[in-house]
C-alpha cells in the first residue's frame, strides 16, 4: 500500500507578552488555508503552532503587570490558543516553549548537536541589543540610531555569551537558497536574503547570562550561568512539535517541514539563522519559507502608542469568524503589506459574501426546497446557456486550484467570487421562476455548482463550507472531500436537500469606533 503524501506546515511562534492582534489572525488563516488545501489534495497534513515564552519581553511584561512570568505566560498562552481555535486554525499541536517535557529535551539535544559540530564557542561581547526583536544590531543596520523594525533605541549590552559559527555556513546557505533547495517565497524576499548573505555573515550569540535573562528560560547544557537564546529555543518548536527529542518515530514521519509561514520582520532568523543551525546538526532543512507582509490599520502600522491595535479576539466578538477570514485572505495581499479597515470589512461581508456568494446559494437551494419539495429535479436537455455553465463548473477546480498551488490566496478567493458571480448571472438568465419545466436543468446544474462552491470555500471559510455541506445533505464532511471532485456533477436527480438557511448574514447596526476593536 502506497504511503500517504505528507505536508508539514508551521506558523511562527508568537511572543505571548500581549493579546493576539489582527497580524496574528492573518498568519493563522493563511497557514490554515494552505493546510486545508493540501488536505483536500490528498496530503496527510500536520500543523504546528505554539507560544514563545522564554523571552525577555515576557519577563518585562510580567514585571510591568506585577505578576510572575509563569502566570503571564500561562494566561496569555491560553488566550493565544483560544484565539487560534476561534479563528479556525486546524493545528495538531500547540506547543509552549516552557513545556519541560515536550520541548526542553529537544532544545538541549539541538544545542548538543551544534556543540558536537564545533559550532558553539564562548566569548565576551559588546553590542547594541533590541529587546523587542531579541536581537543584536550593528551600527550600520540601525536607521538613525534606531532599530529598523521597532524604531526604538537599542541598549548597549556587554557580557560573556556562547556564539554560533554562522560565518562557517555563508557559502553553503547562499547556494541552497539560490538553487531553491530552501525555497523562499516570494522572489523579492529571496533576493533580500541573498543580498544580506552576500554582505557577509557574522557569528551570533546563542545564549544570555542568567542575570540578564532574569533566570527565565532553558539553561545551557553544562553551564547553569547561561540561558539558551530565545530564538534558538523558539525556532526549535518546529522540531519538538513533531517529536524531536522524545518521539523519534513521529519525528521521522513529519520532518522536514514542508513550509514555515512567517511575517517579514523575522525573515532573517528563519532564512539564515535557522537553516544554519540545522546544517550544523545534520538535520534536513525545511523545504520552503512563505513570507507574508504586515497588516496596517487605516494606513498606519499598528502601535500601542498610536492606539490603533486591532485586537483579534475583540473582532471575533463582533463578527462571524468566516467574515473576518474572508477579509484577511482576500483583501490583504498574500505577499505584501495590506490595510485593515473595519468599515471595509463590513462592506466586503455585505457586498461579496452576502450579496454575491450567499445570494446565489440561497436562491438555488430555496427554489428547490419550495418548488420541488427539496428534491433535485431531472436535468433534461441542456441549452447553450446550460452548456456554458456546465463547462465553467468543470473548469472550476483547475482555475481556482492553480492560484492556491502558487499560494496566491487572495487570487484564489477572487476566482471563487468570479465563479459565484457567473452562477448568479446564469440563474438570472435562466429565470427558473417563469417555467418550472424549463427550470429543471437550471436547478440541476445550480445545485452542483453550490456543491462546488462548498468544496472551493473549505480552505478559506471552513465553518461556512461545512454548514453548506449539511444543507446539501451530502455524506461525510466537506473537509474529507477531494479538491478535483469540485469539478464533477455528482448530485443526482431526486437527491433530497435539507431546509435551506441563510449562509452569510448581513452586518447591520455595528458600532465602528474609528475602525478599532479593543479586547478589553
Amino acid at each position: 500500500m502506497a504511503k500517504t503524501k505528507k505536508f508539514y506546515i508551521t506558523t511562527a511562534i508568537p511572543y505571548v507578552n500581549a493579546a493576539p492582534h489582527i497580524g496574528h489572525a492573518l498568519e493563522f488563516v493563511q497557514a490554515d488555508a494552505i493546510a486545508r488545501f493540501h488536505k483536500l489534495n490528498g496530503f496527510d497534513v500536520f500543523l504546528t503552532t505554539g507560544a514563545d515564552e522564554n523571552s525577555l519581553k515576557n519577563v518585562h511584561a510580567a514585571e510591568k503587570q506585577k505578576i510572575s512570568v509563569e502566570k503571564l505566560c500561562e494566561t496569555n498562552a491560553k488566550i493565544f490558543k483560544g484565539f487560534a481555535e476561534k479563528i479556525g486554525l486546524s493545528f495538531n499541536v500547540f506547543l509552549r516553549s516552557s513545556d519541560k517535557k515536550s520541548h526542553w529535551p529537544g532544545i538541549e539535544k539541538l544545542w548538543e548537536l551544534c556543540n558536537k559540530s564545533g559550532d558553539i564557542y564562548k566569548k565576551k561581547y559588546k553590542g547594541l541589543y533590541c529587546v523587542d526583536c531579541e536581537a543584536f544590531y550593528t551600527e550600520k543596520e540601525l536607521e538613525n540610531g534606531l532599530c529598523p523594525e521597532h524604531k526604538t533605541k537599542p541598549e548597549l549590552v556587554e557580557e560573556e555569551n556562547y556564539f554560533f559559527r554562522l560565518s562557517k555556513y555563508q557559502e553553503k546557505l547562499q547556494k541552497l537558497i539560490e538553487n531553491d533547495v530552501l525555497k523562499i517565497i516570494p522572489e523579492n524576499k529571496k533576493n533580500e536574503i541573498l543580498s544580506f548573505i552576500k554582505q557577509g555573515l557574522e557569528d551570533f550569540s546563542v545564549s544570555r547570562s542568567v542575570k540578564r535573562a532574569k533566570g527565565w528560560g532553558i539553561p545551557v547544557p553544562g553551564d547553569s550561568s547561561q540561558i539558551i537564546y530565545v530564538w534558538f529555543d523558539a525556532l526549535g518548536i518546529y522540531l519538538t512539535g513533531v517529536g524531536f527529542g522524545n518521539n523519534q518515530i513521529k519525528f521521522n514521519r513529519w520532518w522536514p517541514a514542508d513550509m514555515h509561514v512567517i511575517g517579514k520582520g523575522i525573515i532573517r532568523f528563519h532564512a539564515i539563522y535557522w537553516p544554519a543551525i540545522l546544517l550544523s546538526t545534520g538535520l534536513e532543512l525545511p523545504k520552503s519559507i512563505f513570507v507574508h507582509g504586515y497588516v496596517t490599520v487605516e494606513g498606519q502600522k499598528m502601535s500601542k502608542s498610536l492606539g490603533n491595535v486591532a485586537e483579534g479576539l475583540g473582532l471575533l466578538k463582533k463578527y462571524e469568524v468566516d467574515g473576518l477570514r474572508y477579509y484577511l485572505l482576500k483583501e490583504i495581499p498574500t505577499f505584501e503589506d495590506g490595510d485593515f479597515s473595519e468599515k471595509s470589512l463590513v462592506a466586503k461581508i455585505n457586498n461579496e459574501l452576502v450579496g454575491n456568494i450567499g445570494n446565489f446559494i440561497y436562491r438555488a437551494l430555496s427554489f428547490i426546497h419550495t418548488k420541488f419539495g427539496g428534491r433535485v429535479p431531472e436535468g433534461g436537455e441542456l441549452d447553450d446557456i446550460d452548456e456554458e455553465f456546465e463547462k465553467r463548473i468543470k473548469e472550476a477546480a483547475k482555475n481556482i486550484g492553480n492560484e492556491l498551488e502558487n499560494i496566491e490566496l487572495e487570487k484564489g478567493l477572487r476566482k471563487i467570487l468570479e465563479f459565484s458571480g457567473f452562477c448568479n448571472q446564469y440563474f438570472q438568465k435562466k429565470e427558473p421562476w417563469r417555467d418550472l419545466e424549463r427550470a429543471k436543468s437550471c436547478l440541476y446544474l445550480s445545485i452542483n455548482a453550490v456543491r462546488s462552491l462548498a468544496i472551493a470555500l473549505e480552505p478559506f471559510l471552513p465553518s461556512s463550507a461545512e454548514r453548506l455541506w449539511n444543507q446539501l445533505n451530502l455524506k461525510d464532511s466537506v473537509h474529507e472531500q477531494k479538491w478535483d471532485s469540485l469539478s464533477k456533477i455528482e448530485i443526482k436527480p431526486k437527491h433530497k436537500i435539507n431546509r435551506p438557511e441563510i449562509l452569510f448574514k448581513k452586518v447591520e447596526d455595528v458600532d465602528i469606533d474609528n475602525q478599532l476593536t479593543k479586547l478589553r
